[in-house]
């Protein structure tokens, strides 16, 4: 089965590669042969929108893995890139978004609007090619057109949350000096909403192989509730109301479910998931190379680990979770054993693993939830990330498709509607739903009340470091305990910048190292390079 999905990706991409010529607008030779002898039928649309899905895969993880998830991770205080004894300095880009002192010229900043302006470009091309009949559909047009717009709206979702003020450019043909103007923050978000309500509609109700990796009508309006859910941020008006609704339609659908153990959604082969709603598509063999290849196990464990695992490759050794986040997790949870590599390490045979650098030479591999901070640490220092399946031989890149939406999130989302709307026990419901596969041992644990969601945070926040402690009062968290919910149920999975924004922690406590360095850090700098081409952007406050 999963082969059919990636030649989605990665195959049908070679029937797109001809067509791109066609935006050669004087050829029109190309353009005749084009139009005469490619006549798609309703089996070549997975073909037509393969290469703007494509740009997602790069986004999300970017061609050096500083893009969205990354970024969303290192930025917040669940997870941190610290010094290693084998590097991880790389002239100090992972310590500055840890510190929230990250520049214009950041890698981060580049891979997430160069990315998302490359899905738009091509979606703007498909569009324009579909609108002149370059390529000439009689069958499904309206729906194909529907889906890129829903497509183009989801890298604009992107920009709005990571820059705020951009340019909104929807046409293709133009001239090689043109220079799009800047929108502001409540422009884009009006123009995504648009987009959404107009098109979603629109689109394939299925949920099964022919629409994998692809947004259907659920999907759509799993996007339109995240925008929803994030009005507060982006406009200054929150919109739970209309979040609740989008919520319901995907709930009503009938269509997805938990997965009665959270880790088959993050499992080799989750292609087949029914609590997946949205899934950018991997594989090892063809999203290989460092554009496009998932290497989280590469990233997070020692090069020790590869005689754990087999693989062909040994791990670089980096990132891992911050101590106070693991601290604030009940230790019956299922998701800290699941979700989180500890303990002593073993080869595949069973024998001990002893550490190879630093301090710990010779000593067992022993992952322990202890931190020195963003610019010191040992083999041994902090968890390992393990949310994603880790199969025996695995090359660099994984084959694990990434959940972007998944139905725990609808619940989720609903449950937070309910919860600022003054419903806290019909929210409560919802989240011990969630919780619910996670406590088999002890079912009583899995129950949470409204009161308890309206309560505080059990995250200890502070400066927890070997050069300073510190503890911070937590009143000022509203629904505290919640966003503690989102944290468990969604740790690794790129998203913890979002919640910590909406909830006014990310630029206003302390965590590890991190110290608050002005709430401008809710948003990126413009990367110079986009100030460099176009002349009308104008930077974000406080860069």
């Amino acid at each position: 089965m999963k082969t059919k999905y990636y030649l989605f990706i990665g195959g049908l991409s070679l029937l797109l590669f001809g067509l791109y010529a066609c935006t050669k607008l004087d050829n029109k030779d190309y353009q005749t042969i084009v139009a005469s002898q490619f006549n798609p039928g309703p089996g070549d649309i997975a073909a037509l929108v393969g290469v703007p899905y494509t740009n997602w895969r790069t986004l999300e993880l970017g061609r050096s893995a500083n893009a969205i998830w990354r970024t969303n991770e290192i930025s917040a205080d669940e997870t941190v890139i610290p010094e290693r004894p084998n590097g991880w300095v790389d002239g100090g880009v992972y310590q500055r978004m840890h510190y929230h002192t990250w520049t214009p010229d950041e890698d981060n900043c580049y891979q997430i609007w160069t990315n998302a302006y490359e899905g738009i470009t091509n979606c703007n091309r498909l569009l324009y090619q579909v609108d002149a009949n370059l390529i000439p559909i009689t069958t499904g047009k309206a729906q194909l057109i529907a889906e890129l717009r829903v497509l183009r709206a989801s890298y604009y979702y992107a920009l709005c949350d990571f820059f705020g003020n951009v340019p909104i450019d929807t046409s293709f043909n133009v001239p090689a000096s043109f220079e799009p103007t800047q929108a502001t923050r409540q422009q884009v978000y009006s123009f995504i909403i648009s987009e959404l309500t107009t098109n979603v509609p629109l689109l394939d109700s299925a949920n099964d192989a022919s629409t994998y990796g692809r947004f259907n009508i659920w999907a759509g309006y799993t996007l339109l509730a995240k925008m929803y859910q994030n009005a507060g941020v982006y406009t200054g008006t929150p919109d739970w109301a209309d979040c609740m609704a989008a919520c319901d339609q995907v709930i009503n659908s009938g269509l997805y479910s938990l997965e009665p153990v959270q880790a088959s959604v993050f499992a080799t082969e989750n292609q087949n998931s029914k609590e997946i709603v949205f899934s950018i598509p991997f594989d090892q063999i063809y999203t290989a190379n460092g554009n496009t290849a998932w290497t989280l196990h590469m990233e997070t464990l020692e090069p020790e680990n590869q005689a754990t695992y087999n693989f062909q490759n040994s791990p670089w050794g980096g990132i891992c979770a911050i101590p106070q986040f693991i601290n604030t997790f009940d230790p019956e949870d299922s998701r800290l054993s699941a979700n989180w590599i500890q303990g002593q390490q073993y080869t595949a045979a069973g024998d001990t693993l002893i550490g190879q650098l630093g301090a710990y030479v010779g000593k067992p591999l022993t992952y322990i939830n202890v931190l020195p901070g963003v610019d010191s640490s040992e083999e041994i220092h902090g968890y390992r990330l393990g949310k994603y399946q880790i199969q025996t031989g695995e090359l660099v890149g994984m084959s694990n498709d990434f959940p972007l939406f998944r139905y725990a999130d609808i619940l989720m989302m609903k449950a937070e509607c309910l919860l600022r709307t003054g419903d806290a026990d019909d929210a409560a419901a919802l989240v011990t739903q969630v919780r619910a596969r996670d406590f088999t041992t002890d079912p009583a644990k899995a129950v949470v009340t409204g009161a308890q969601l309206s309560g505080a945070t059990v995250y200890s926040y502070g400066l927890r470091n070997h050069l300073n402690t510190t503890y911070e009062n937590v009143s000022g968290i509203q629904y505290g305990r919640f966003l503690d919910e989102l944290g468990w149920e969604f740790c690794q999975e790129g998203r913890r910048r979002q919640d910590l924004i909406r909830f006014n922690v990310f630029t206003n406590y302390q965590w590890l190292s991190h110290s608050p360095n002005g709430a401008y850090r809710s948003l990126l700098a413009i990367p110079t390079s986009a100030l460099q081409t176009n002349g009308n952007l104008v930077q974000n406050a406080g860069y």
